[in-house]
C-alpha cells in the first residue's frame, strides 16, 4: 500500500485522448498515472500540485521518427541524444524512435541498432528504436531474432539511395518475410530509385541540379511508384508495412486502397509537407529546404492536407535531422553532394496542431491521435499515448488558443534554423511532465539528467489490441 502524499498532482484537467474527454484531477506516482479523479471531487494532496485550469492536456507525443547523431557520407547530424531529447521535451514530445542505420557494409544491423543504444544512455527522455537492413545475407535472419529479443520490432529500408542505404527488392522482400514471422513492422522510405537517379542525372547534365531544382529531380510519379510496387510485396508476404513521411496524395490514397484489401498498412507524414510547399526553393535560402522528398506543389499540399483532415494519414513524425547552415551550403550547387534533412523534433506539435485546426470540424482528439497514440499503438510502444490510469505519466499541458511565433534561434535543437522560421502557430506546450517529472514549466527547463529508459516494444499484432484502459475509457 502507498503510503504518503503522491509526488504530483494535475489538479482541474481536462483531458484529450484520442477517443474522447474527460475533466479529471490526474494523480501521478512513481512516474505512472495512480487516478484520475473526477473533477467535482476536492483536489487529493499532493508533494506538488499543477492547476491546469483553462488548458488542455494531453499524452506525451511520440515520435516514430527521428535521426539523432546520424551519420550520413561525409555529413554528421550535430546533435546528441542530450541534446535531441531536451528538444523534444521542450516540444511536447516525451518519447523517440531513432534508426540503427549501418554506415556502412561493414557494420551489420544488430551493431547498429546497439551502437545507437549505447549512444542513447545520455536521453532526458524515453526512446526506442528501429533497426535497418541494407543487404540481404544468412545473418539477417539471427540478428532479426536478436532485435526482437531486445525489444527492437520494426525494420526501416530504403527503395532509393543506391550504393549507401538502399535495400534491393530482394532484401526488402525477405525482410518483410521475416519480419512476420518475428511479429514485426517493416518501415519503408519509398522513392523509386530508378526514376529518382534517371532524373537526377538528366538535370545534372544540363546544369540544374542546385538546391533550387530539387523539387524537379524527386517527382512526385517516383514516391507513389515505390509505394505501390512495396504494397504489392507486402500484401504478397502478409506483412504489415509503415510508409515514412508520405508527401504526396497519390501515396496516401494507395495505402487507404490497401487498407480497405484488408492490408496493415499505415501513412505517416511531417510537419513540413503539411506547412511548406516548393515555392520555398525559390526564396532567398532554399537550403533550409533540403530534405527527400522534397516539398511538393501548392496543389499537392493542399491536397494532402485535405487528407490529413479526413484522417487517412496515422502519424505525424518530425523526421529530425539536425544539420546546420555551414553543412548545408557546402554544396548547394549539387542537390547529390548536400546533406538532406530538416531540424523538427521540437517544432513538430504546433505545426501539426495549427495546420489540423485550421480545417472546421478538426477535433483536438485527432491532433492526440496523430501525435501520441497512434504512434504509439502502431509501434507497439507500451504505457504510452494515453492519459490513463496505470500509463506512464508523460503529459502536455497546452492552452489552444495562444499563439507563438518560430524563431530558429530560440529553439533548442543544436542547429542556427529552422524552417518554419517566422511562422504563427498554436499548440505550444507550457507544462510538460515526462515519467512524473516537470520539466518544462513556466518557460524554463529543468533538466532530468541522463533519466530516459529505452523502451522494450511489443509485437505488432500483440500491441495493436486495444488495452483494457482503452475499451474502459470508450465505454
Amino acid at each position: 500500500m502507498n503510503e504518503g502524499p503522491p509526488e504530483l498532482v494535475v489538479a482541474n484537467a481536462t483531458v484529450v485522448n484520442s477517443f474522447g474527454r474527460q475533466q479529471a484531477h490526474i494523480v501521478v506516482r512513481g512516474g505512472r498515472i495512480e487516478q484520475l479523479q473526477d473533477a467535482d471531487l476536492p483536489v487529493p494532496t499532493a508533494q506538488r500540485t499543477i492547476d491546469a485550469a483553462g488548458r488542455l492536456v494531453i499524452p506525451g507525443g511520440v515520435d516514430g521518427h527521428c535521426h539523432v547523431a546520424q551519420v550520413t557520407g561525409r555529413f554528421s547530424t550535430l546533435d546528441d541524444y542530450a541534446v535531441t531529447s531536451t528538444a523534444a521535451l521542450w516540444g511536447g514530445t516525451t518519447t523517440i524512435i531513432d534508426f540503427g542505420i549501418p554506415a556502412d557494409a561493414s557494420e551489420t544491423p544488430l551493431a547498429a541498432a546497439r551502437k545507437k543504444k549505447e549512444l542513447a544512455r545520455i536521453s532526458r527522455c524515453d526512446y526506442a528504436l528501429h533497426g535497418s537492413v541494407i543487404e540481404w545475407d544468412e545473418t539477417v535472419p539471427g540478428q532479426l531474432e536478436e532485435l526482437a529479443v531486445e525489444g527492437i520490432r520494426s525494420v526501416k529500408m530504403y527503395t532509393t539511395n543506391r550504393g549507401t542505404t538502399m535495400a534491393n527488392s530482394d532484401t526488402i522482400l525477405k525482410v518483410m518475410r521475416d519480419m512476420v514471422r518475428l511479429d514485426g513492422l517493416t518501415y519503408i522510405h519509398a522513392e523509386h530509385d530508378a526514376i529518382i537517379h534517371d532524373c537526377t542525372e538528366q538535370h545534372a547534365r544540363g546544369g540544374t541540379i542546385g538546391i533550387e531544382h530539387l523539387p524537379e529531380t524527386r517527382p512526385e510519379l517516383a514516391e507513389e511508384a515505390s509505394v505501390k510496387e512495396v504494397l504489392a510485396m507486402a500484401e504478397y508476404v502478409g506483412a504489415p508495412v509503415y510508409f515514412v513521411h508520405q508527401s504526396t496524395p497519390g501515396a496516401v490514397d494507395l495505402v487507404a486502397e490497401a487498407r480497405r484489401r484488408g492490408q496493415d498498412a499505415f501513412s505517416e507524414t511531417c510537419p513540413h509537407y503539411l506547412a511548406l510547399d516548393d515555392t520555398v526553393y525559390r526564396g532567398s535560402f532554399p537550403e533550409w529546404y533540403a530534405c527527400c522528398p522534397p516539398m511538393r506543389s501548392p496543389q499537392t499540399v493542399a491536397a494532402l492536407r485535405a487528407r490529413f483532415a479526413a484522417g487517412a494519414i496515422h502519424t505525424v513524425a518530425s523526421d529530425h535531422s539536425c544539420y546546420d547552415l555551414a553543412q548545408k551550403r557546402e554544396r548547394t550547387d549539387d542537390v547529390r553532394a548536400m546533406p538532406h534533412g530538416l531540424p523538427g523534433v521540437e517544432t513538430r506539435m504546433p505545426v501539426t496542431f495549427t495546420t489540423l485546426m485550421e480545417h472546421p470540424g478538426a477535433r483536438v482528439e485527432d491532433f492526440v491521435e496523430v501525435f501520441s497514440a497512434g504512434p504509439a499503438r502502431i509501434n507497439a510502444v507500451p504505457g504510452k499515448g494515453i492519459v490513463a490510469e496505470g500509463y506512464d505519466a508523460d503529459l502536455v499541458l497546452f492552452d489552444p488558443e495562444e499563439q507563438r511565433t518560430v524563431d530558429g534561434r530560440a529553439l533548442h535543437m543544436g542547429t542556427d534554423f529552422s524552417p518554419f522560421e517566422g511562422k504563427a502557430l498554436r499548440g505550444w506546450p507550457a507544462v510538460v511532465v515526462s515519467a512524473g517529472r516537470v520539466v518544462v514549466s513556466d518557460g524554463s527547463f529543468r533538466d532530468p539528467g541522463p533519466v530516459g529508459r529505452f523502451i522494450h516494444r511489443g509485437g505488432f499484432r500483440e500491441h495493436s489490441t486495444p488495452s483494457a484502459a482503452t475499451l474502459l475509457a470508450r465505454a
